[in-house]
């Protein structure tokens, strides 16, 4: 990376960006799930190749957080065989998130709610979090003047207002680079809440590449897709790309009719996220293959809930002989 002009990090865009991205799929290949410690009273998880970690989120048919369960509520099964769960933890543990705003022409009228949602997004935040915030239109800026990660109100909230709206969208590139730069964090569970439009124009990246690195990273996708001005069909497919990365994250996709209504859905992401289950549990297939194992979380929740539905994502990447990687 190299500074931009106005003092943040500018990420290269074109064929210097991918071959920044390409060294994602190692990163995030490399990331590995952990054992359960406790330090100075705070549970925290080490580095464990083999435990297969999952934050998860429970909700009843009203969309309502559940989180009263109890351990023997879940099943885990991979691949359609159980597992035996090893870790069960009810605790909001600290978070390394990542901040990606689009600061297009397109978000002109749309950019103060935008900046605002992400306020009140940090403003939930645990005080043991760390933040980077990405603003991107053409290309895609690293917009922190205290290095790669704060948890100062002060810097993040100079660091949102820091540009304005101009220019075309490489949304694909931004994520990617992104998505690179967050295993660069401190903490083992990893946040991306990205507000944009999911219109692209001027990425380098194919939709493909940002889909696989987004699967591989280990990172839920947060997206709030701001009401699309494009062309419909733009619009329609931008949905459904937002809606897709949020799936193989493990994340949640929100699509506000208004603008007023950006605002609520940041700080509903970030309670959400503040009542996960931490499940987690050593793979009955042993095999250091790379294949992919679908990963599935079953909750027997008591009669008094209707119905429930865990949120998870959806599988991850066994390690590999030839990289030693999770």
């Amino acid at each position: 990376m190299r500074p931009a002009n106005n003092g943040s990090v500018f990420f290269p865009s074109g064929k210097r960006a991918l071959a920044l991205a390409v060294g994602l799929l190692a990163v995030g290949l490399l990331a590995s799930a952990q054992q359960p410690q406790r330090r100075n009273g705070e549970f925290t998880l080490v580095r464990d190749v083999d435990l297969v970690v999952l934050h998860t989120t429970v909700v009843d048919r009203g969309g309502r957080l559940v989180t009263d369960l109890e351990a023997q509520n879940f099943a885990i099964f991979e691949n359609d065989i159980k597992q035996k769960l090893s870790v069960f933890r009810r605790e909001d543990v600290p978070i390394t998130v990542g901040l990606v705003l689009d600061n297009s022409a397109s978000m002109t009228e749309k950019r103060e709610e935008m900046r605002a949602g992400a306020l009140a997004f940090v403003e939930l935040a645990n005080p043991s979090d760390e933040f980077f915030v990405v603003n991107f239109n053409s290309d895609y800026y690293l917009d922190l003047e205290s290095g790669d990660f704060t948890n100062d109100m002060d810097v993040l909230q100079a660091a949102l207002l820091k540009t304005k709206t101009r220019g075309g969208t490489a949304f694909y590139d931004a994520l990617r680079a992104s998505l690179k730069h967050i295993h660069r964090g401190s903490r083992q569970k990893k946040i991306l809440l990205v507000i944009t439009d999911g219109v692209d124009h001027l990425s380098y990246s194919t939709y493909e590449a940002m889909l696989l690195d987004a699967q591989q990273s280990e990172t839920a996708l947060y997206l709030v897709g701001l009401p699309c001005t494009e062309e419909k069909r733009d619009c329609r497919r931008a949905r459904r790309i937002l809606r897709k990365l949020a799936d193989v994250t493990g994340g949640m996709a929100y699509f506000p009719i208004s603008l007023d209504q950006v605002q609520t859905l940041c700080r509903q992401i970030a309670h959400d996220i503040r009542n996960q289950y931490i499940l987690a549990y050593y793979p009955s297939n042993s095999d250091r293959d790379g294949s992919f194992r679908r990963v599935r979380v079953k909750v027997d929740a008591p009669k008094r809930y209707k119905k429930v539905v865990a949120r998870h994502r959806p599988g991850y990447y066994a390690s590999s002989d030839q990289n030693g990687a999770h």
